[in-house]
């Protein structure tokens, strides 16, 4: 396949995850009871229970980019000797 239609099935792909989609409940019941329960009294266990799902959300993208940074910093060339010969090319 080209190169060109590869990146338009691609951005066809992505455009299609993000514009359907459907409003999901994605907790236990007795999660949402519990919660539901102590926000009504004035307590704040919604707010940890967010927190707490936006830290598990963030943490295996922390994870990939410190290896990822580590890779590079291990594996990346260093002063390379890029020897090229002084003629000119035939191609045909």
């Amino acid at each position: 396949m080209k190169t060109g239609f590869k990146i338009i099935l691609v951005a066809v792909a992505l455009g299609l995850l993000v514009g359907i989609r459907q409003p999901v409940k994605a907790q236990c019941a007795q999660c949402a009871a519990t919660v539901e329960t102590n926000s009504k009294n004035g307590g704040d266990a919604a707010k940890g229970l967010n927190n707490g799902i936006l830290f598990l959300l963030g943490a295996p993208y922390l994870a990939v980019g410190v290896v990822g940074f580590i890779w590079y910093k291990k594996y990346r060339r260093k002063n390379v000797d890029i020897s090229m010969r002084n003629e000119k090319l035939h191609l045909n």
